[in-house]
């Protein structure tokens, strides 16, 4: 914080107080290479009780303004910043527009350079809802949630890498492409790192007609009556299909691949598994935003989701960035 005052009268309580407390000098921080050479300066400050007040206040930083009552922070803040902030602002409207907002006065100072436009946020009481913030008194808070949502870039917490999304027809571009003269397995995912004993999951996709199952890694047949440990956590996919890729241009294998990567995204609910017989190594294809090392899936980020008290369960682990 840096908080620099002078004035022609120096038995003001507010000059007084810094004087004595926390005058800061400016050379401190305000270096030929340091950003915050960008500040607003104030010369005159008259209004209210204010007699002649300079001050220099450094952009990008939390600046306090403290005093016995009466001393003129308010005058400073509220009534000659801020009121001059706005009065700007204000003029670069339409004279069609101003008409309707009247004219403001210009505050009672000698000059104001460095001012931007300005929020003004007043200390009330009535308010005790805790979760209150700059952000929701100044209704900014709908606009960043907007924000995000729209810009936003959402990268997993897990892997640190950017989350995809894919049409159907560019998974299947890609698995003819990486897969080539490859074994694979085609597989969507049911169950992440849940308990239970998924018995009636077991026999739901029997009934279906699929034929094989990975269950913690190990592709198993799919069986009457089968479960596992309830107790345990499980990663559960089932088998689609399974195939040996040919090159690019075998159309009969290019249109079943594309129904079987259609079946499996319904089954899945957006997000498939493709497994390397050969290697035992998974990849992850979504058309929803995933994760493509982990297969972390998530919706679409949605301005709601971003509010602290959506009915929707938050998208956790996800950083967005704008």
């Amino acid at each position: 914080m840096v908080l620099i005052l002078n004035t022609h009268h120096p038995t003001t309580n507010t000059q007084q107080f810094i004087n004595t407390q926390h005058s800061t000098p400016i050379t401190q921080h305000l270096t030929p290479n340091n950003p915050m050479n960008e500040k607003i300066e104030v010369f005159g400050a008259r209004v209210h009780n204010l007699k002649n007040v300079d001050i220099i206040i450094p952009r990008n930083s939390l600046t306090v303004f403290t005093g016995l009552s009466g001393s003129g922070k308010s005058s400073l803040a509220f009534d000659t910043i801020f009121a001059e902030g706005q009065r700007r602002y204000i003029e670069t409207f339409s004279a069609y527009a101003r008409n309707f907002l009247g004219n403001m006065e210009r505050p009672d100072v000698d000059k104001i350079t460095g001012l931007s436009p300005v929020i003004s946020i007043e200390q009330k009481t009535t308010n005790k809802n805790p979760r209150s913030t700059v952000g929701t008194t100044t209704e900014i808070y709908d606009y960043l949630r907007l924000l995000f949502a729209r810009a936003g870039e959402a990268y997993s917490y897990m892997s640190g890498e950017k989350m995809v999304k894919y049409t159907e027809e560019k998974v299947v571009d890609m698995i003819m492409s990486d897969y080539q003269d490859r074994k694979i397995y085609i597989l969507s995912p049911l169950v992440r790192n849940r308990k239970g004993h998924y018995r009636e999951l077991f026999e739901q996709m029997r009934r279906k007609g699929y034929l094989y199952i990975r269950v913690d890694g190990e592709i198993q047949e799919l069986t009457r009556g089968m479960k596992v440990d309830r107790y345990k956590n499980h990663n559960i996919e089932v088998v689609i299909d399974k195939m040996k890729l040919g090159g690019t241009e075998n159309n009969t294998l290019r249109e079943r691949l594309a129904k079987t990567v259609s079946t499996a995204m319904k089954q899945g609910e957006g997000l498939i598994m493709i497994l390397d017989n050969e290697r035992d190594e998974a990849k992850y294809f979504s058309k929803r935003l995933m994760d493509p090392v982990t297969g972390i899936a998530y919706k679409d980020p949605a301005p709601n989701i971003f509010s602290f008290n959506s009915p929707e369960e938050p998208v956790h682990g996800v950083k967005v960035w704008v």
